[in-house]
């Protein structure tokens, strides 16, 4: 177990059961984001893929379950869903899809703080969480709990520069004073962080090259076997 302490950021705070709900729906709305869904699956599948089809996954942070189905799609992965707020998984089990019933286990916990084992799981699947961390020791730690827990692979997506809107937004926010609760990270500096942490790049993804912000990388703890970007 986690000797570390959770740590709650600020938009942790919003998840209750009315925001979970919208949380739900709100990636089916319109086609646009219905699109942007697909493409999120593909990249997850790829993801997959890469890290070796694990077969027990820790989905962390589960949110509402939106990616149950595409985790379920392989018929012997057993999926371990966990997120900080009970809310979301309420949503989440009373909405799951009749390809993931059966094949999801729930649990309450923190990625600051990891309420398993060392070691408990395959692979651990991170996606849409690390964008909201601006504080590398932030990162650091939740970095450490995934190599902890993880026998040999970890998938996670985040914000990264060198693409047009990246661009954009810090041209924005220069303009603008305001509080933020997501944030873009240098791809330098996070690939070092994943080093620092015991990592290595199996490999990367991008939502939209050249365009979009949004990275899928998929890592492996150092001496866990495979290749790697680095190599």
């Amino acid at each position: 177990m986690s000797d570390s302490r959770p740590v709650e950021l600020e938009f942790s705070r919003k998840y209750d059961l009315q925001h979970a709900e919208h949380y739900l729906n709100k990636h089916q709305d319109g086609w646009s984001r219905r699109l942007s869904n697909w493409r999120d699956q593909q990249l997850a599948r790829r993801a997959l893929k890469q890290a070796g089809e694990p077969r027990l996954v820790l989905d962390l942070p589960c949110g509402a379950g939106r990616f149950w189905s595409t985790l379920a799609e392989h018929p012997s992965r057993e999926i371990l869903a966990a997120d900080y707020s009970a809310d979301m998984l309420d949503v989440a089990r009373r909405h799951q899809l009749r390809e993931s019933q059966g094949r999801v286990r729930t649990l309450r916990t923190s990625a600051f703080s990891i309420d398993l084992d060392d070691a408990s799981v395959d692979c651990v699947f991170c996606m849409r969480l690390l964008h909201h961390v601006a504080d590398a020791e932030h990162r650091t730690t939740i970095l450490r709990e995934f190599h902890r827990v993880s026998r040999d692979t970890v998938i996670l997506s985040l914000w990264v520069d060198g693409n047009y809107k990246a661009w954009r937004r810090r041209r924005l926010e220069q303009r603008r004073d305001q509080s933020r609760n997501r944030f873009i990270i240098t791809r330098d500096r996070v690939e070092q962080e994943f080093r620092d942490a015991g990592f290595d790049i199996v490999g990367h993804q991008d939502f939209l090259p050249g365009y979009a912000m949004w990275r899928v990388y998929t890592l492996r703890k150092k001496g866990a076997g495979g290749g790697s970007e680095d190599e």
